[in-house]
């Protein structure tokens, strides 16, 4: 999570130091949940090693896969994290996960020690705005074959280890032509 933070180049390193004893660590089993839907997210996760997929039940009961957070990523039910409601997905470990979690109590004690804190929160809020924006446009102009040639190029040595139900679910389309996608691209 420091390495995230010293990239954003803001904040000084005895600052940064300040981070060392608000954030714990978490190991995840393959298939275990990290929150589940109704439950409110009082922490954020940084993916040191694994693969979480946050996921939800559509109003037919289908099991929908909203995203997925690599390696060097942050994971959380970001809505339920801010506005503290109860979350509408659940977060599952799709491999063995090794996690730095920061609680919502420790984030806001970050906050109150100064600009340098706030503004990192801020770019990190920016950043997954910015994620979220892209994968709704994506939807719109993208087919689900350009989907998985994005995903394809930015997280290859990932594929292989996501169920091909979730990949489908993901980027929108039948398990059936994920196979032909698959198949025409590889």
């Amino acid at each position: 999570m420091k390495s995230v933070f010293q990239s954003i180049q803001i904040i000084p390193q005895n600052e940064l130091d300040q981070l060392d004893d608000l954030i714990t660590t978490r190991t995840l089993k393959k298939g275990e949940l990290l929150l589940k839907e109704n439950q409110i997210s009082k922490e954020i996760y940084f993916i040191k090693k694994g693969i979480l997929r946050s996921c939800f039940f559509n109003h037919q009961g289908d099991e929908i896969t909203n995203c997925f957070a690599f390696e060097n990523e942050f994971m959380a039910s970001f809505s339920s994290f801010i506005t503290q409601n109860v979350a509408e997905e659940n977060i599952q470990a799709l491999a063995d996960t090794e996690l730095e979690v920061l609680s919502r109590g420790n984030l806001l004690k970050l906050y109150e020690l100064g600009p340098h804190w706030q503004e990192i929160g801020r770019k990190l809020t920016e950043m997954e705005y910015v994620t979220l924006q892209k994968r709704m446009i994506s939807f719109q102009k993208l087919s689900g074959t350009q989907r998985y040639e994005e995903l394809y190029k930015n997280h290859q040595k990932y594929l292989q280890l996501i169920p091909l139900q979730y990949l489908a679910s993901y980027l929108g389309v039948t398990p059936r032509h994920l196979s032909r996608i698959r198949k025409a691209i590889l």
